[in-house]
């Protein structure tokens, strides 16, 4: 069949393509960037890969998806993007209904959060909700999915769970950890959106998804600390309110305070699946908690992760505008340039250039990175706890610790990334690397005496820091 396939660099999209290409099926890709869609991981599938360089949340009122399109997939979301993402979420599936309208789509396929009926939504859920009706007042059957807590390698939920257990020797936990939810592993939620795929006693009906068990919040940090071998002491206290939760969880794990409030707000609900019907249509071996946990440790052993919730955009500072148009200005900046002889070659360089952050670190006083980090933290910024996707590949789009990759073009040696921590100003790294010498330049567009103050105060950090990271490179 002919697919549409919106997300597809999300952390559900980028997992589903390579299933629906290799069930035979044509795609259409929608992203807001067709740079940061790996294009090339697809090559052997040929002409059935087509990409659509769109953002659903701004489409002009006369864009169209090809009238060839049979079933589409609505997996975009705005959790996290800050206060006016409901709004968002409502133009996004507006804007896609009405795309649809001149197709021969006869199935929209929706995932969503299991949402409580009958009880005071918080805004994240509400939203889900709402999105789901929107979807539904179009004349193309949709078949909806909700789940609970997805469990695999880079999801938000299974990270935050992942920082908390082997970060804590004890956890002092909110009331919301005697919540339940009916937590999913990943595979398992992608064989069920496989398997809707033109499944017409599916159209026009919602299910519940979910694994097997339904456990308590609080048996999730339990299982997964025994699943690790790790010995953990946890205390409920009844005094910690959403607000206290969510920035429990920023300043302890790696997540954004956007995507902990909207992840607290949804836990004061518990989260079980209220029918099966779904196990009956679509047959498959559910996943145990624990099973999903040593399914996502083997997929980070062999490094086979293909998408993160931090490489989604709202996991940063940076518009999605930005990443469009690759620019590094040069007036009305401050600029420190470093340019020298390569010694080790080229390809060598380039591996070092690709190589920096994340679990690697930085190659110039890495602790003077990491206290940066720590104190964008502290006045709500993203630090350097995101890491990096990939300990050698970067595409654009990518984070990097608290940049995000603008441009990543490795035939011409060129790295550009943008500082996504908090400034007052903007930032940019960029990096050349030619046959002979290494180009090294840091951009700072200063907003104010504020921003001019800052960039004086970090000259001493400059004068060491970048001629060092230079000569390690070219070296």
């Amino acid at each position: 069949m002919t697919i549409l396939l919106t997300g597809a660099n999300g952390y559900i999209g980028l997992r589903l393509l390579p299933q629906l290409l290799e069930a035979g099926h044509t795609v259409h890709a929608v992203v807001r960037d067709t740079r940061r869609l790996p294009v090339e991981d697809f090559a052997g599938y040929g002409e059935r890969l087509k990409t659509i360089e769109a953002d659903l949340a701004e489409l002009p009122p006369d864009f169209a998806f090809p009238a060839e399109i049979e079933v589409a997939f609505f997996l975009v979301h705005s959790m996290g993007g800050g206060g006016n993402f409901a709004e968002r979420e409502s133009d996004t599936a507006h804007h896609f209904v009405r795309a649809l309208a001149g197709t021969d789509c006869r199935q929209v396929i929706y995932l969503g959060g299991l949402v409580p009926k009958d009880e005071k939504l918080s805004r994240h859920l509400a939203s889900r909700r709402h999105v789901q009706e929107i979807l539904g007042t179009s004349p193309i059957p949709l078949t909806a999915l909700s789940a609970s807590i997805i469990v695999g390698a880079g999801s938000a939920s299974f990270e935050i769970i992942r920082d908390l257990v082997e970060k804590l020797p004890f956890m002092i936990t909110p009331r919301w950890t005697r919540n339940h939810c009916q937590p999913i592993a990943i595979a398992n939620v992608i064989h069920y959106l496989l398997h809707a795929v033109g499944r017409e006693e599916t159209f026009g009906r919602s299910f519940d998804i979910g694994g097997p068990e339904v456990l308590a919040y609080r048996e999730l940090l339990e299982q997964y600390a025994a699943a690790r071998g790790l010995h953990r002491l946890i205390i409920p206290v009844p005094f910690l309110t959403p607000w206290l939760s969510a920035y429990w969880l920023y300043f302890v794990t790696s997540t954004t305070f956007g995507i902990a409030r909207a992840l607290v707000d949804s836990l004061a609900h518990d989260t079980v699946c209220a029918n099966d019907e779904i196990r009956g249509l679509i047959p498959q071996e559910l996943l145990t908690y624990r099973a999903a946990i040593d399914r996502a440790f083997a997929r980070i052993a062999q490094n086979r992760v293909p998408s993160s919730w931090y490489g989604s955009l709202a996991s940063g500072r940076m518009s999605s505008a930005r990443l469009r148009s690759v620019h590094v200005p040069e007036h009305g900046v401050l600029q420190d340039r470093r340019t020298l002889p390569l010694h080790a070659g080229r390809e060598a360089a380039i591996n070092a250039v690709w190589s920096l952050g994340g679990s690697a670190g930085w190659p110039s006083m890495n602790w003077a990175w990491r206290l940066r980090g720590r104190l964008d933290r502290l006045v709500g910024g993203i630090g350097l706890r995101r890491g990096r996707r990939d300990a050698q590949q970067l595409r654009p789009g990518d984070a990097v610790d608290f940049w995000r990759v603008l441009l990543a073009d490795r035939a011409q040696g060129r790295l550009i990334l943008y500082a996504e921590m908090r400034l007052p100003g903007e930032a940019w790294l960029e990096f050349e690397v030619t046959d002979h010498e290494l180009r090294q330049t840091a951009t700072f567009r200063p907003l104010g005496l504020w921003g001019r103050a800052y960039w004086i105060a970090c000259l001493p950090f400059h004068f060491w820091l970048f001629p060092r990271m230079a000569r390690h490179i070219a070296g």
